[in-house]
């Protein structure tokens, strides 16, 4: 069984994760930009991070068989930093227009105060002139409020909610998001956010349709695992293997395929080549290359 992974932090991951994300049948992952756990003090720190994720992370993917895309913004915690802030947002429309970028995100809310909504709602109107999907993050706390203002800004904005996906969604907020034409996002920690057993509960409930799951694995405490271990659980818990393909490879396929630029057919397990490199760097360490050939 084949997965698709669409929110990932793999800068933070070593290449075992990606090895045994290979094994597990993911072929295909979405890497949102992110904070690195410490605020950022200059501008340059972003330019480098956001190269990373257009140039060395989707090399390194490729290396183990994965295909690796992204997508770009201002995280809600570094909005409020308003100098460096308004510095990144100049950065972006050039970031938005590579490769591999195929949504606006993760974009939203932290605090929930006046800067992060401004920031908010500067990139929302981006995705419209990119004509991008976008990934939003729903605030740890006061998820409700978040949940809401994310909701009301996105109508304000004039965003088509089809091209909208709210992630960090629990039972709390499910049902805010259920009714609005936009996507609903799960994300499956191993203590908290959301476990296994918790999301195929919410599967049964409100169905499979407009729905993704993710691990959001990062530098803390995370399982880069979760997605196929959900697919374990869904099978289970009786639903088909159509269903949990549907879930979790076609449905994030499908959303961010809303930006031109990733399709079902194009996500096929590429043939890995270990002999490449990337500005004359490779991630093996001295190993002996893998090279595949022939076709898959």
């Amino acid at each position: 069984m084949q997965f698709f992974e669409p929110n990932i932090h793999m800068l933070s991951r070593t290449t075992d994760d990606y090895e045994n994300l290979a094994v597990a049948g993911v072929i295909g992952v979405v890497e949102p930009a992110f904070w690195q756990g410490q605020p950022r003090t200059q501008i340059g720190t972003f330019i480098d991070y956001f190269d990373s994720l257009v140039g060395w992370e989707r090399f390194r993917a490729s290396q183990f068989g994965i295909r690796h895309y992204c997508t770009m913004g201002l995280n809600p915690k570094e909005a409020n930093n308003l100098s460096l802030a308004k510095e990144v947002m100049k950065l972006l429309p050039d970031y938005l227009a590579k490769e591999g970028v195929v949504a606006v995100g993760e974009i939203g809310y932290d605090d929930i105060n006046d800067l992060e909504e401004r920031f908010f709602a500067e990139q929302l109107e981006l995705a419209k002139a990119f004509a991008l999907p976008v990934l939003v993050h729903t605030p740890h706390r006061e998820k409700i409020e978040g949940t809401r203002r994310t909701l009301d800004l996105i109508k304000e904005v004039g965003v088509n909610p089809e091209t909208v996906v709210v992630d960090h969604l629990n039972e709390v907020t499910i049902e805010l998001v259920t009714d609005t034409g936009c996507w609903r996002g799960h994300s499956v920690y191993p203590k908290t956010k959301m476990s296994e057993g918790r999301m195929v509960d919410l599967l049964k409930k409100y169905g499979t349709d407009k729905v993704m799951v993710n691990s959001a694995a990062d530098w803390g405490v995370s399982d880069p695992l979760k997605v196929p271990k959900v697919g374990t659980a869904m099978l289970e818990a009786g639903f088909s293997g159509d269903e949990v393909e549907k879930v979790l490879f076609n449905n994030p396929i499908n959303f961010f395929a809303q930006s031109g630029r990733i399709s079902i057919d194009e996500v096929t397990r590429p043939l890995i080549d270990q002999s490449q490199l990337y500005q004359d760097n490779s991630a093996l360490r001295g190993q002996t290359p893998l090279i595949e050939k022939g076709s898959l």
